[in-house]
């Protein structure tokens, strides 16, 4: 896709495809850095891929300045985006803010901006460590 046809992209659309895209990233972190049986490795995976997760990291990267303007914006625009759908499991406020957060990750994603978009996955993991009190997935 070309960077104009990106732009142009629904937020939801993003947020689908950054939503896989965390979810490898965060698995591949975890059956690298920390093998185990797959029932272990889902419940680390679920603190990060989890909206409350997600959502955490997100108010975090927008509080310290860590995203850029242009990052910023789009996660706010998702953010804001009205859905149709309903969070089953997870607080409206954080829901939306989480889908935010995975729509700048699908935008990076496509836009292969691919080192930016190991930077924000490994700022959220630092963040959610933070605010869980654990270990990341490599035990550092």
């Amino acid at each position: 896709m070309k960077p104009e046809e990106i732009k142009r992209l629904n937020t939801t659309t993003l947020a689908y495809l950054g939503d896989a895209v965390f979810e490898v990233i965060i698995r591949e972190k975890i059956v690298s850095d920390k093998p185990g049986d797959a029932g272990r490795a889902h419940h680390t995976a679920v603190r990060y891929v989890s909206a409350a997760g997600q959502a955490t990291a997100a108010r975090m990267m927008l509080a310290s300045g860590f995203l850029s303007d242009e990052e910023a914006a789009l996660l706010k625009r998702a953010r804001n985006h009205r859905s149709m759908s309903r969070p089953q499991h997870a607080d409206p406020r954080e829901y939306k803010l989480a889908t935010g957060f995975e729509a700048l990750l699908g935008y990076l994603y496509l836009m292969d901006e691919r080192e930016r978009l190991r930077e924000i996955a490994n700022e959220a993991v630092r963040i959610v460590d933070a605010a869980t009190g654990r270990k990341n997935p490599a035990g550092k």
